[in-house]
């Protein structure tokens, strides 16, 4: 499948502001056999006065950017066309749940996608007892690692209610888990935390995700938002799994990643810091359209 994306993200100030260093991670991923990337472009106004690119530790492609000028607002727009290339996982290879601390123990290699990165608390993830226990009840008498991750993902979808207003960037899954709601974020920091909890190694992936609009209505351009979702290891044979809890389904031909890491904290499109004083506001429009 293949389409084009556009990002725009804007942050006004009520105040102006000098100085800013951002690391921005707006870019869908190169992944051989799963998408191909083509007509990149970032652009940003104000001009930055320094402008590198490299890729962090995740294999993630970041654009660092500073800012010399006095502004009130800077615009970031990232636009590019993915050629989608990935139905789905294959057949279930994964072990049973028991035997997967064996596999984990055995994965001697220590890079980026290694299994050991994605076990320990992040600093927006940790074990919450009461979502431990949820999870455990919800993967009881699964026979695979890959069926238990389904069971959950299936369980919340279930449990949780999507609400676009209920929480923020920065609220704790714990607080969303109590609620019962949240939006995608939520939905993949709790079951990357329950996941973890009953030792189970996951990851936390932002991207794009196609959207349909409801029959007869017209598609509104900029509606559409990042995603995210879940990245969990299922055993030495099927390795990372995608799996997106708020849609109940595992990542397929409409979802695009663009980066993966311990929490949301490691592939925040924006982030970074600068001199101001005063309110900021942020609003962002996202287009992900067929070809």
């Amino acid at each position: 499948m293949q389409y084009h994306v556009r990002l725009s993200i804007t942050y006004h100030y009520a105040r102006p502001t000098s100085g800013g260093r951002h690391l921005l991670r707006l870019l869908p991923q190169h992944i051989p056999g799963v998408q191909e990337v083509s007509n990149e472009l970032i652009a940003i106004s104000p001009r930055p006065a320094e402008r590198a690119e490299f890729t962090d530790f995740f294999g993630n492609r970041t654009v660092e950017v500073a800012l010399g000028c006095d502004h009130s607002e800077i615009v970031f727009t990232a636009t590019c066309k993915v050629d989608r290339l990935f139905e789905g996982p294959a057949e279930d290879r994964s072990p049973p749940p028991a035997a997967l601390r064996d596999q984990i123990a055995a994965h001697r290699d220590l890079g980026p996608a290694a299994p050991h990165h994605f076990l320990a608390p992040s600093p927006r993830i940790h074990p919450v007892a009461v979502i431990t226990d949820y999870v455990r009840q919800q993967m009881a008498g699964a026979a695979t690692v890959r069926g238990a991750v389904e069971a959950l993902g299936l369980a919340l979808h279930r449990d949780m209610r999507f609400d676009g207003s209920a929480t923020t960037v920065d609220t704790p899954p714990e607080e969303a888990f109590t609620h019962r709601h949240g939006v995608c974020q939520d939905f993949a920091q709790i079951m990357i935390a329950g996941l973890r909890g009953v030792g189970v190694p996951a990851a936390y992936v932002s991207g794009y995700l196609r959207t349909v609009p409801p029959p007869g209505r017209p598609r509104l351009e900029g509606s559409d938002a990042m995603h995210a979702w879940v990245r969990a290891w299922c055993g030495s044979e099927d390795g990372w799994i995608d799996y997106d809890p708020t849609n109940a389904c595992f990542a397929g031909l409409d979802h695009m990643s663009a980066a993966v890491g311990r929490d949301y904290g490691d592939v925040a499109p924006v982030s970074g810091i600068l001199r101001t004083s005063g309110d900021q506001k942020t609003s962002h429009a996202v287009d992900v359209n067929p070809l």
